[in-house]
C-alpha cells in the first residue's frame, strides 16, 4: 500500500476532531508509524496487518497493550480498526543502549520488565498466545528452507543448536513476556518509563526477556548477575547461570534468524542483511561463551 493511500485510510478514521497532521515516526523494523496531530492533542498510529511468519497477530497485540496499559505500563489504546491501532503519544525520549546499561536506568528498565511478567497477566482479557523461541527458531528454518533464502545453508546447524538450547535452558517457569526488549521499545518522559510495542508478547520463560535485555543493550557479565540476583531476588547459582546463557544464545539465534527473514518478506527500508549479521556475529559469541562455561 502507498504512503498516500495509507494517509488517507488515517484521515477516513472517525475519532479525529478538527483537521489532522500526519507524519511518518522513523526507527520501526515490523511495523509502519504515525504521529498523528488533531484538535485533542496527538497519538501514534500503529499500521500493520496480522504477520504470521513472525507468529504476530494482532488481537494479541492488542489485549497486551490494553492489558499494559491497565497495568499502569504503556500508553492507552484509543483506538483499533481495519489494521490501524491508535495509541496516546508520549511527549518522550527513546531509550538507546548506552542508557539501558546506566547505573541509575538499568534498574528501572528491570522493574518495568518484571511488572510486565507480573502484573499484564492480571489484566488480559479473551485468547493469548504463547511465544515459544524453539518454536519460532524451528518455523523459521522452514520459511527460510522453503522461498530459497540465502542463508539455508546454515539452517541445519542452526536448528540443531536451537534444538540443543532448547534442553539446556530447562526446566521452564511461565510469565507473560514482552519478548522483543530493544532499547527502542522503552520511553522516558522524564519521570517514568513506559514499554511499548507488544507485537511479539505472549506466556514464555522470563529468561527469554532477561536474556534479551541482556543481548539487546550490550550489559556486562556484571550487570547480568545483578539483574539476575535482583529479578529472582536470590544469589545465582551455577545451575540458573547456564540455563539463563543458553535462552541468551536462544534470544540472539532468533533474532539473527527474524532478520533473514524480514530480508526476504519485508518491505521495510531497513538494511536487514547488515542486521543479520551484527547479530549472528553476536550470536556465535554467545554460544562460544556458553560452550566454555
Amino acid at each position: 500500500m502507498s504512503q498516500s493511500d495509507l494517509i488517507s485510510r488515517i484521515h477516513n478514521l472517525p475519532i479525529w476532531q478538527g483537521e489532522i497532521t500526519a507524519e511518518p515516526l522513523t526507527g520501526g523494523i515490523t511495523n509502519v508509524n504515525y504521529k498523528v496531530t488533531d484538535n485533542s492533542g496527538s497519538y501514534v498510529v500503529r499500521v500493520g496487518d496480522d504477520i504470521p511468519l513472525h507468529q504476530v497477530m494482532r488481537f494479541n497485540e492488542l489485549s497486551a497493550n490494553k492489558a499494559a496499559h491497565t497495568a499502569g505500563l504503556s500508553p492507552a489504546v484509543v483506538h483499533a480498526s481495519g489494521g490501524l491501532t491508535v495509541l496516546e503519544f508520549i511527549e518522550s525520549r527513546t531509550l538507546i543502549e548506552e542508557d539501558v546499561r546506566h547505573s541509575d536506568m538499568l534498574p528501572r528498565v528491570l522493574e518495568l520488565m518484571k511488572a510486565c511478567h507480573t502484573e499484564v497477566p492480571k489484566h488480559l482479557r479473551g485468547p493469548s498466545l504463547v511465544f515459544w523461541v524453539f518454536h519460532v527458531i524451528r518455523d523459521y528454518a522452514a520459511t527460510l528452507t522453503e522461498r530459497g533464502s540465502t542463508h539455508a545453508g546454515l539452517i541445519p546447524e542452526l536448528v540443531q543448536t536451537g534444538n540443543t538450547l532448547e534442553a539446556e535452558a530447562g526446566p521452564y517457569d511461565v510469565v507473560f513476556g514482552h519478548n522483543d526488549l530493544l532499547c527502542g521499545n522503552f520511553l522516558d518522559d522524564g519521570n517514568r518509563l513506559w514499554l511499548i510495542d507488544f507485537d511479539y508478547a505472549g506466556f514464555n520463560s522470563p529468561l527469554f526477556d532477561l536474556g534479551g535485555l541482556a543481548s539487546n543493550n550490550g550489559l556486562t557479565p556484571g550487570q547480568e548477575d545483578w539483574v539476575l540476583e535482583t529479578y529472582f531476588e536470590a544469589p545465582v547459582t551455577d545451575d540458573l547461570r547456564h540455563r539463563y546463557t543458553a535462552m541468551k544464545c536462544a534470544s540472539l539465534l532468533r533474532e539473527t534468524m527474524w532478520s533473514m527473514v524480514s530480508e526476504i518478506t519485508s518491505d521495510i527500508d531497513f538494511d536487514y542483511a547488515a542486521y543479520t549479521a551484527e547479530n549472528l556475529a553476536r550470536f556465535r559469541a554467545a554460544l562460544t561463551e556458553f560452550k566454555n562455561t
